[in-house]
């Protein structure tokens, strides 16, 4: 056959093909009409009218899977759970229900929920934290690569998106930042530091121990004005506290009078995603030194002699503590 020609059978193959497309294509279309199925317009959009009935239809599978009493039904079963043994304090069935009852805080990086999980039909119930990180069109994480130093991550292409900042990389830093703060605490709980109890990560959200009283959260130490015996006992159980963290090799990063919680008079250590590893970061030392200074000057100015809150002294002690010195 001469090449004219097996190109004039190709092209007919290929006219043919296409009608048979057009004509399926237009079969469909009708099908969908008369089914009442959402129909895409030109290029692929939705109408209007499509849009509105694709609202609807998920605004009613929402609705169908919202539990009675609550605003969700419990999300344990597909997160990542705390340590065990799980608290006695703590609703871990399955059919409970999660109900929101307030903001507790908000901040430049994510919000905290005042939620309660209760069984339905029981007087089984307990108080949970939760803390959602923002979406990435509202997060601000702050000098956030002198904290990822250190922090391993499988693939490349995970590294260039976060150092680039792309919306894929900062989504990536977000989910890092709660996996990072739920680590940190499941590793400090179960070494006895008094930090809350991590319940559960599920994406970007960590359900965390509420601490306070009747839903009234416990008072942040910068709220408070302690006596001078009363002060002496928060610093030491701050070095208590920060002991255990360099015990584990990791400093806050981030330690202020404002991320630290007094409830019963008990010290509790809050607010760990840019937690540092201190023999992994290169400045890790220099985070940790930070924190010490941070917070020795909180307690002198309120009174405390400033030889028994020595910034060095303490921070050379915390390194040794940690096995770096």
């Amino acid at each position: 056959m001469r090449e004219h020609e097996q190109y004039t059978e190709f092209e007919s193959e290929f006219d043919h093909a296409d009608d048979l497309k057009w004509r399926a294509k237009k079969a469909k279309k009708a099908a969908s009409r008369r089914e009442g199925e959402v129909e895409p317009g030109r290029r692929g959009r939705l109408t209007e009218e499509a849009k509105d009935r694709l609202a609807q239809m998920r605004e009613d599978a929402v609705a169908a899977d919202t539990p009675p009493e609550g605003d969700r039904w419990s999300t344990w079963g597909d997160a990542d759970q705390g340590p065990k043994p799980h608290p006695e304090w703590l609703v871990t069935d399955l059919s409970a229900v999660d109900r929101e009852l307030g903001v507790v805080k908000t901040g430049k990086e994510a919000d905290v929920f005042l939620l309660e999980r209760a069984m339905p039909g029981t007087d089984r119930s307990c108080l949970l934290a939760a803390k959602r990180y923002r979406s990435n069109d509202h997060r601000l994480f702050h000098r956030d690569a002198g904290y990822l130093e250190g922090r391993r991550m499988r693939r490349s292409r995970e590294m260039r998106a976060m150092a680039n900042r792309s919306a894929f990389g900062r989504n990536l830093i977000a989910e890092r930042w709660a996996v990072a703060e739920f680590a940190a605490l499941a590793t400090l709980w179960q070494r006895g530091a008094p930090v809350p109890y991590p319940v559960q990560r599920d994406g970007t959200e960590l359900l965390l121990e509420f601490v306070g009283t009747d839903g009234a959260a416990a008072p942040r130490l910068a709220q408070l004005r302690p006596e001078p015996e009363e002060l002496l006992g928060l610093w030491r159980q701050l070095v208590d506290a920060l002991s255990v963290m360099a015990s584990a090799g990791l400093a806050h990063g981030d330690l202020s009078a404002f991320n630290l919680m007094v409830h019963d008079g008990r010290l509790v250590v809050i607010d760990l995603p840019q937690v540092v590893d201190l023999a992994a970061n290169p400045r890790g030392p220099e985070f940790l030194e930070r924190d010490v200074r941070n917070v020795a000057g909180w307690f002198t100015a309120r009174g405390l002699p400033p030889e028994l809150a020595e910034p060095r002294e303490a921070t050379e002690m915390l390194l040794d503590v940690a096995g770096l010195r």
